[in-house]
């Protein structure tokens, strides 16, 4: 009986120590964003008027390391507002020295993170207008936004500057990753980008290009690529910031693609628990074949944010003109708003 408890006890013990060794790392936060906004749209009736609004979301992470040295990590964010859905999910795989490996199953490439990468206190200029006729000016990425798979290099050190760089690939666009156990395909469309960008002495200098393969079928033409490039600096509490951004449609027999290009720029002052920012954006369609050219929207929004432990406050002033960029010209809208969000 004896040999029996200490050979159980010895399994135990041996149970116990390779949990251990594979121990996975578990955590839960949130947030709860509530603002009081005040719209005036020339647009629709809709558009217009004032209410509260609220934002709740919680956030999963889980992380364990391989006996090999390797790391997989998941993340998953959930709005809880009404009915629960997934707005963003990831797998990452970390390889050391070789780089990473990270699954974009809902939202996470690397090309859309660089889509407006300029400063702000509260929110980027098109993520301040609640007006639904606005054309969004950060479409970089967004090809390569959901089911695609990114491979990121370990950050390079050179002459002091910090060199990052990625490829993303996409075989599906705009289709999330499918059920690992049904599979499927809905669409022969891909997509590969290319980010890079290099960091020396508070000046970044970064950019990308996005190849979309829409010129298979029946209908023959040029593929679509969308490119961007960026540049901020930042010295003490101050960070300025220029951004472009060009989407260059397929052209073909039959397909004739009206190109569109975006500028964004932006200044903002941090000091402490305070940051305040001003921020402009615009973006325009090109002519193409018989139809003229859009008038230029431009969103412009003024932003403040004050830090107290886990609450921030912000509020926001925000402006646009000619929005949806329309050849006969867009109406316009403005926007008065502050909020207070919690984080736990």
């Amino acid at each position: 009986m004896n040999k029996l408890k200490k050979l159980g006890l010895t399994a135990l013990a041996g149970s116990l120590a390779l949990t251990t060794a594979n121990a996975v790392e578990y955590s839960l936060s949130g947030d709860a964003y509530v603002s009081y906004s005040s719209q005036d749209s020339e647009s629709t009736e809709s558009a217009s008027g004032k209410g509260f609004a609220s934002d709740m979301d919680l956030y999963f992470n889980a992380s364990t390391e391989l006996d090999n040295g390797f790391t997989v990590s998941f993340f998953q964010a959930v709005n809880t507002n009404a009915a629960l859905s997934v707005s963003s999910s990831q797998v990452t795989l970390g390889m050391g020295s070789l780089g990473t490996l990270q699954l974009n199953d809902t939202a996470g490439g690397k090309a859309n993170a660089i889509d407006d990468v300029m400063p702000y206190a509260m929110q980027e200029t098109w993520d301040r207008v609640a007006d639904a006729s606005i054309t969004n000016p950060s479409f970089f990425g967004a090809a390569t936004l959901n089911g695609s798979i990114d491979y990121r290099i370990p950050a390079m050190e050179f002459a002091g500057a910090t060199i990052n760089a990625a490829v993303t690939y996409d075989p599906a666009v705009d289709e999330n990753s499918y059920n690992a156990s049904t599979g499927g395909v809905q669409t022969n469309v891909s997509a590969t980008a290319y980010t890079a960008s290099v960091d020396f002495a508070g000046l970044t200098l970064g950019g990308g290009i996005e190849t979309i393969d829409n010129d298979q079928g029946l209908t023959k033409g040029s593929k679509e690529e969308n490119t961007t490039g960026y540049i901020k600096y930042a010295i003490g509490p101050i960070t300025a910031g220029y951004q472009e951004a060009y989407a260059n449609n397929r052209n073909g027999t039959g397909v004739q693609g009206a190109d569109n290009e975006a500028e964004f720029w932006a200044v903002a002052y941090t000091a402490g628990d305070l940051s305040l920012s001003y921020g402009e954006s615009t973006y325009k369609t090109k002519a193409v074949s018989d139809t003229a050219a859009s008038t230029e929207q431009e969103l412009e929004s003024i932003q403040a944010a004050y830090t107290m432990g886990a609450m921030t406050i912000m509020a926001s002033l925000s402006e646009g003109s000619n929005i949806g960029a329309t050849a006969a010209g867009g109406k316009n809208y403005e926007e008065t708003s502050i909020a207070v969000n919690f984080a736990f």
